[in-house]
């Protein structure tokens, strides 16, 4: 069939971008190369348990998906339980720091967050993070290239953050958000990952899925774009884009050989998928920043157990372990489990070359130095690994990331990489997706007034 658009990938980007485009009346077309929708916000049965993609959290201050969803029929409050605090655990101290996130809903929570934890975080402490987190600000602001070549543990050592501030709130706060070590991880990234707090402070909380992401977000987008006279494809790896004599995008090609044709084209896959797709633009010097934006890796840890690992499903970081950030979500995302303990590993890379088996060790020996014991407790456990996840947040890496629009005529691109005010966020994936769709549609109508 010939379709008004062909988009490559059906992860929050690629779905945004169709629905969008479905509601304005246009024949759309998904491929997906994985057996479900979501991408990386996506769920599964792995040979008899259920998993996900990773352990994630909604922020209360995104606007955009939530809109979003209302479309496909979604109301985001139904999908969500909402968290008004955070606990770090302090390994090998049997303590923990508590801290309130949500200044409107959660505001006793927030001071007792602020005035208290001294056992872990003294006045010296908290008063150090006042000189970084003003100048952070600022720079974010006024000088993001500059910030943006600092690390954050380059920066707190600029502005003289204690160590216990900067290991039990810096590095939850950065490792613990997106596995890359706070010696690696772009300072300009860290404040603006929490810059859209200030002028939405009282949306401020945490989310927890009410169900894996595919079930309760991803699939009910995907089924309002075929209710809508499209179609999405999942198990259909697309290899590269097809060219006309003229040299516009004019469809994609299978994996199997198998040619689609359509008049726009929008690659939504992963940055590591979009290179593979794109590799034929690899030498034109518009996409030179893309093949040069680096991929960071990922590894999380699921584990059955036969009753919950901690009382509450709250999101929790554990410094110095391989424990970045859990959370127990037999009571939120798999209410069919006893206990379950969902893990992002801190350090990824090594656990790239670690066995389950292994990992597994690491992890119950890491969980007990935090006072949670798993022994006796574990029913069954999966690692998931994602070699090329998402691009990297270290320094000197986010004015690498490009665009929607292309020079090549008919092709677009999506996907949290590129450019847009969020970063490796299910929010910044939505508005990448909002991005395609505007330059597609405008496409579109210049060429329907064309003549011939």
């Amino acid at each position: 069939m010939n379709w008004d658009v062909i988009i490559v990938g059906a992860g929050l980007a690629g779905l945004t971008c169709g629905l969008e485009l479905s509601l304005k009346g246009n024949k759309v077309l998904v491929l997906e190369a994985n057996p479900v929708v979501g991408g990386r916000c996506s769920n599964w049965n792995d040979a008899g348990m259920e998993v996900e993609s990773g352990f994630h959290r909604y922020i209360g201050y995104f606007s955009a998906l939530p809109a979003l969803l209302k479309k496909a029929g979604v109301d985001i409050n139904d999908i969500l339980t909402w968290e008004e605090k955070i606990d770090v655990l302090i390994k090998g101290k049997k303590k923990k720091l508590v801290l309130g996130i949500s200044p409107v809903h959660g505001v006793l929570k927030m001071i007792r967050g602020i005035t208290g934890n001294q056992d872990v975080l003294t006045i010296k402490d908290k008063l150090s993070l006042i000189p970084f987190s003003l100048n952070g600000y600022k720079d974010f602001l006024l000088n993001p290239k500059k910030l943006d070549q600092y690390s954050v543990k380059e920066y707190a050592g600029l502005h003289n953050v204690t160590d216990n501030a900067f290991d039990y709130l810096l590095v939850p706060l950065s490792s613990g958000s997106y596995f890359l070590p706070a010696d690696r991880y772009s300072a300009y990234v860290f404040f603006g990952l929490f810059a859209p707090a200030f002028y939405k402070f009282y949306k401020m909380r945490i989310g927890a899925f009410s169900g894996g992401m595919t079930d309760v977000m991803c699939q009910p987008i995907a089924d309002q774009i075929i209710e809508l006279g499209g179609a999405v494809q999942i198990g259909e790896k697309v290899t590269d884009v097809i060219l006309n004599e003229k040299g516009e995008v004019a469809g994609v090609k299978g994996e199997n050989r198998k040619e689609y044709r359509s008049k726009q084209v929008v690659v939504a896959a992963s940055l590591a998928g979009a290179k593979q797709v794109l590799a034929r633009f690899k030498e034109k010097a518009e996409f030179s920043n893309l093949f040069r934006l680096p991929i960071n890796p990922a590894s999380t840890f699921q584990i059955d157990l036969n009753q919950p690992a901690l009382e509450t499903d709250i999101t929790s970081f554990g410094p110095k372990t391989a424990l970045a950030s859990f959370a127990e979500q037999s009571r939120t995302t798999f209410r069919d489990c006893k206990g379950r303990l969902s893990i992002i590993l801190d350090s990824p890379d090594k656990f790239l070359s670690t066995t389950a088996e292994d990992a597994l060790k690491i992890v119950i020996e890491d969980a007990k130095a935090l006072g949670v014991h798993l022994e006796g407790k574990i029913e069954d456990y999966r690692k998931i690994d994602h070699p090329e996840d998402i691009y990297s947040l270290a320094p000197g890496n986010h004015f690498l990331r490009p665009g929607q629009a292309t020079t090549i005529p008919g092709l677009t691109l999506a996907g949290d990489y590129t450019k847009q005010p969020y970063f490796s966020t299910m929010e910044g994936a939505v508005v990448s997706g909002q991005k395609a769709a505007a330059i597609v549609t405008k496409a579109l109508q210049r060429k329907a007034k064309a003549p011939g």
